[in-house]
Parts: C-alpha cells; sequence; structure tokens
C-alpha cells in the first residue's frame, strides 16, 4: 500500500488554468502501475477524469476533459500531476488521485476497482 496526498486546488475563474498534484509515499518501490485522477460532487458518482501508465507511454481520458487536461508524472519524484486548462464552472469538483499495484487491464482504467490506493482529495472550484 502506498499513501496518496493530493494538493494544488483552489478557486479559479472560468478559462483559467490549474495543476494539482499527487504525492506518493510509503512502498512505492514495489509498484509499478497506473495512476489516475477521477473527480466527484456531492451526489454524483466519482467521475474518471485521466490515467497513465507507469512509463508514461499510454495515456488515457475522459470524454468531457479530453484536449483541456494533461495528466503527466514523474516517478523519481512519486508525483503525478493534472495540468487543467480551459477551465469550465462544470468542472466544479473533488479531485481525487488513485494509483494500482499492476498494470492494470487498458480498458479498465476508467473503472474505480481498478485502483487500490487513493488520496483524500482536493477541492478544485471554478467561478464563472
Amino acid at each position: 500500500q502506498v499513501q496518496l496526498v493530493e494538493s494544488g486546488g483552489g478557486l479559479v475563474q472560468a478559462g483559467g488554468s490549474l495543476r494539482v498534484a499527487c504525492v506518493a509515499s510509503g512502498r512505492t518501490s514495489s509498484r509499478n502501475g497506473a495512476v489516475a485522477w477521477f473527480r466527484q460532487v456531492p451526489g454524483k458518482e466519482r467521475e474518471f477524469v485521466a490515467a497513465m501508465s507507469w512509463n508514461g507511454a499510454r495515456t488515457s481520458y475522459g470524454h468531457s476533459v479530453k484536449g483541456r487536461f494533461t495528466i503527466s508524472r514523474d516517478n523519481a519524484k512519486s508525483t503525478a500531476y493534472l495540468q487543467m486548462n480551459s477551465l469550465k464552472p462544470e468542472d466544479t469538483a473533488v479531485y481525487y488521485c488513485a494509483s494500482s499495484a499492476g498494470n492494470p487491464i487498458w480498458s479498465m482504467l476508467d473503472k474505480i476497482d481498478t485502483y487500490d490506493s487513493w488520496g483524500r482529495g482536493t477541492q478544485v472550484t471554478v467561478s464563472s
């Protein structure tokens, strides 16, 4: 197991940009899986945002963020990032970082059950 801590959330105007980060600690050396970002608003299910393979060669994005958000990772720093551009009020949510112990089936990247470690989330609020 690893511990994940998100940071970088905040309040931004529509059209602006924000970058959130996720730092992993604990038994990071034993993990070589995917990292992902999900988001959730009260009363709704957790929504897949983006994922990246261990070596960064493959990425996947949710339909609503494709072309605006970019996921990246720095394994040497045990850190993943989500760069969010052209933000919209509907992007307002708590953003969660997640990681998997091993390489998941790529078609399962958007499934919550694929990931065994989760952070507590960081709030992103986009004002209109």
